[in-house]
C-alpha cells in the first residue's frame, strides 16, 4: 500500500486489546499482548517499547467490544487478521493488514 492510499483511509482512535503472533529468529512461535493506538481498514498502530523488525509477518487477534452494535448478540468480537510490520518508531509499530480476515463472536 502506498503512502497516499494509506492516508485516505479513515482512522479510528481505538484502544483494542490485541494478541500478536509471529515466528521468531529461532523458528519458535512467539506471542505478546498489546494495545492498539489507532485502527483503519488497512492496518493498525500498536503501542510497544519493543517493536518487531520491519517486514515481520504477524497474525493478530483484535478484541472489539460490541456493546454499541445492537444487531450482534455476542458482547465481544475477535477479529483475526494477518499482516506485516511496515514502520517502527520509539512508541510502537504499524502493521499493514493482509486482505483476508475473520470476525468471530466470542
Amino acid at each position: 500500500m502506498i503512502e497516499s492510499d494509506r492516508r485516505k483511509m479513515e482512522r479510528f482512535d481505538l484502544k483494542l486489546p490485541t494478541k500478536l503472533h509471529w515466528t521468531g529468529k529461532d523458528k519458535k512461535q512467539e506471542s505478546i499482548e498489546l494495545i492498539t493506538s489507532n485502527v483503519c481498514a488497512g492496518g493498525a498502530y500498536l503501542i510497544t517499547k519493543n517493536p518487531l523488525p520491519n517486514g515481520t509477518h504477524v497474525k493478530m487477534n483484535l478484541t472489539l467490544q460490541s456493546d454499541k452494535l445492537y444487531e450482534l448478540r455476542s458482547r465481544l468480537l475477535i477479529i483475526d487478521v494477518s499482516g506485516s510490520v511496515i514502520r517502527t518508531d520509539h512508541s510502537g509499530m504499524a502493521i499493514c493488514f493482509d486482505r483476508n480476515y475473520n470476525i468471530i463472536p466470542h
